[in-house]
């Protein structure tokens, strides 16, 4: 079953996850050794998140953030540590990935550190201005289908 793990430094990897016993996998790939929240934020994924990553220290997934804010078209709270992207199916399921979702992610991923490098040399004059400036960059990559 095709994933994607989008990592805190935005890094992005193909996962292959087994039919049986792929919510254990994705613990794995997200470091938890407990229960690992899922959410819906498009209707055909599942964002995957360590279930404690904010409450243990782990880093802003600030790629993960922005791809659940454009699918969600909403304000969201931060997300923490390594997120696993898979499909969905009609009960809520795990079901592999589309190919347009995980462009979807890969687009992103990309936007989130071409922006973050371009911010080193030129500074937002404020954190709304550069959470603005992103999240237009990444409704750009996801506006094709939400």
């Amino acid at each position: 079953m095709q994933a994607l793990r989008v990592a805190s430094d935005t890094t992005v990897t193909e996962l292959t996850l087994p039919d049986l016993d792929s919510r254990r996998v994705i613990r794995e790939h997200l470091g938890s050794t407990g229960a690992a929240d899922q959410a819906v934020y498009h209707r055909r994924a599942l964002l995957h998140i360590h279930g404690s990553g904010q409450s243990i220290g782990l880093q802003q997934n600030l790629a993960a953030w922005a791809l659940a804010r454009a699918w969600r078209g909403m304000a969201l709270y931060p997300l923490h540590g390594p997120a696993v992207i898979t499909g969905r199916i009609q009960d809520g399921g795990v079901a592999p990935l589309n190919d347009d979702l995980a462009q979807h992610a890969r687009a992103v991923a990309q936007t989130v550190r071409e922006t973050l490098i371009e911010w080193q040399a030129r500074h937002p004059a404020t954190n709304e201005a550069a959470i603005a400036e992103l999240l237009a960059y990444v409704f750009r990559d996801v506006s094709a289908d939400r």
